[in-house]
């Protein structure tokens, strides 16, 4: 079996790891690091990683200012539960960048909104 972690740079780990939680309907808890955290599932399974800019000195990662956040990038959650996934996003208060319709290439439910720090987040349903 081979995992990949991803791992976006946020400003804040703790409000990132509260609002990832939600979204994912994961149980509350904190992350292990005030500059690293991973959003994992009911398994272990790492879902994301959420890592402080300019900690640690990794060149990617360095600061908001040198590479927009989001940039190339689109984090895409297929979810077994999306109608309950779509109220949970509701309750962030952020508002959606797409509303749920069904995406023409996949055939599911999707939604889209943007995090905290601006990363644009597709929740699509599993079935």
């Amino acid at each position: 079996m081979k995992r990949l972690w991803t791992i976006i740079g946020v400003k804040d780990v703790a409000a990132s790891f509260r609002w990832y939680q939600t979204l994912l309907g994961q149980t509350p808890s904190q992350p292990a690091h005030d500059y690293f955290g991973q959003i994992l599932d009911n398994h272990g399974t790492v879902l994301l990683c959420l890592h402080a800019w300019g900690a640690h000195e990794h060149p990617s990662l360095a600061s908001a200012e040198v590479a927009k956040p989001g940039n190339g990038l689109l984090l895409f959650f297929r979810v077994d539960d999306f109608e309950a996934a779509l109220q949970r996003a509701r309750s962030l208060g952020t508002e959606f960048e797409e509303e749920p319709h069904v995406n023409p290439n996949t055939t599911t439910h999707e939604f889209s909104l943007r995090d905290p720090d601006g990363y644009y987040v597709t929740i699509s349903s599993l079935d």
